[in-house]
């Protein structure tokens, strides 16, 4: 009996367990990345191939492989819409140039004025400094370039990943049930909600993209600033890394707005992008993106930073949902249940009769459906 167990034990078999699976997340990280990507992607999808194979009674190949293509056409839409907007932008870098270049001059003369420093001595101070970020930008380029390679074959792998999952997902099901067989039951309950639970994340952060694009977009273009629909776009991609999306996203806009508005319109974009941060973090995130499986605060926050750590900017996207995954899990594995209580929300009121008889009843029904789903 777990019980039985000696407090140290536990705590000793927790603490290597966590090691060792941080250590293999990091030395597996090629792998295990686009295989994470490809599962979110293919819970998602599942309805769809499901909807596909047993009502239009599509071959079980075909319906992953047109799951998977309404994927690809979606990721490519976005992407093109967003360097269409990109190549525009670009058009403007000479006057971005001599905005850049107008500032520098008047802050030279701003700081000559104040601090009595020497034109000549500031310029020997940027000189240096640019011939500095010259060397490290050619650096820069060479890894970005290799980066991009890398982006791309990984997107690769994600959707070849994708499609043989949705393809053999009665198999991988046949083989979790069997590998816990005394508790088949608890691990149909466990597929269930992982299903849902995704889902509901996924789809929540495309509409809360959409409606941080749309409101930044409305908020820019009332303003007067030139790309609206490029800045908004951009706010809403980056708006799905939590808390640290939003402030590069404040940055690049302050920025652009700079180079082609100048100063007078970027306190106007500053404060249009912290209202629309607030009525995000207030209104649409808990209301949208919100599921049954709620994450604190510190919890989210440290998961962002040891996504970061281990896996970069891949680790901060899947942050969120893998806790979300391991919440589930802890909730119905005895002995785990304290680690699901961690991981949650602090609740501070109880949960209506009704509330309760509602919660219980959909995970019924997720639990009935999810073998059909799934076979």
């Amino acid at each position: 009996m777990i019980r039985s167990v000696p407090f140290y034990t536990r705590l000793a078999q927790v603490l290597i367990s966590i090691i060792c699976l941080v250590y293999i997340a990091v030395i597996g990280q090629s792998l295990l990345a686009p295989l994470i990507f490809a599962l979110l992607f293919s819970l998602l999808l599942l309805p769809f191939a499901t909807f596909l194979e047993y009502r239009l009674h599509f071959p079980r190949a075909l319906s992953s492989m047109t799951a998977l293509l309404s994927l690809i056409v979606g990721i490519a839409a976005v992407f093109t819409i967003l360097g269409a907007q990109l190549t525009a932008l670009a058009q403007d870098w000479p006057a971005f140039k001599e905005q850049v270049l107008d500032t520098t001059k008047t802050l030279q003369n701003w700081i000559e004025v104040t601090f009595h420093v020497d034109s000549k001595e500031q310029m020997n101070y940027i000189n240096g400094s640019a011939t500095k970020a010259v060397n490290t930008g050619t650096t820069l380029i060479g890894n970005t370039l290799l980066s991009v390679s890398s982006i791309l074959l990984s997107m690769l792998f994600i959707f070849l990943y994708t499609f043989f999952i949705l393809l053999h997902r009665r198999l991988l099901l046949r083989f979790i049930v069997a590998l816990f067989e005394q508790h088949s039951v608890i691990v149909y309950d466990i597929v269930s909600q992982i299903q849902y639970i995704v889902k509901k994340y996924i789809v929540g952060l495309f509409l809360q993209m959409l409606l941080v694009t749309g409101l930044t977009c409305i908020a820019f273009w009332a303003i007067g600033v030139k790309y609206a629909f490029l800045l908004g776009l951009i706010t809403g991609i980056l708006n799905l890394i939590p808390y640290i999306g939003i402030l590069t996203a404040l940055l690049l806009a302050s920025l652009i707005t700079f180079a082609t508005a100048g100063t007078g319109q970027v306190l106007f974009v500053l404060l249009a992008l912290v209202g629309i941060h607030l009525v995000d973090s207030n209104y649409i995130m808990p209301k949208i993106v919100g599921s049954k499986v709620k994450i604190n605060t510190l919890i989210a926050l440290i998961g962002l930073v040891l996504g970061e750590m281990i896996w970069g900017i891949t680790g901060m996207f899947l942050s969120i949902p893998i806790i979300a995954i391991f919440k589930v899990i802890f909730d119905r594995v005895e002995g785990l249940n304290p680690w699901g209580i961690l991981l949650g929300e602090d609740e501070s009121q109880p949960h209506s009769k009704s509330a309760v008889k509602e919660v219980m009843q959909d995970e019924k029904n997720l639990g009935q459906k999810t073998e059909m789903d799934i076979s």
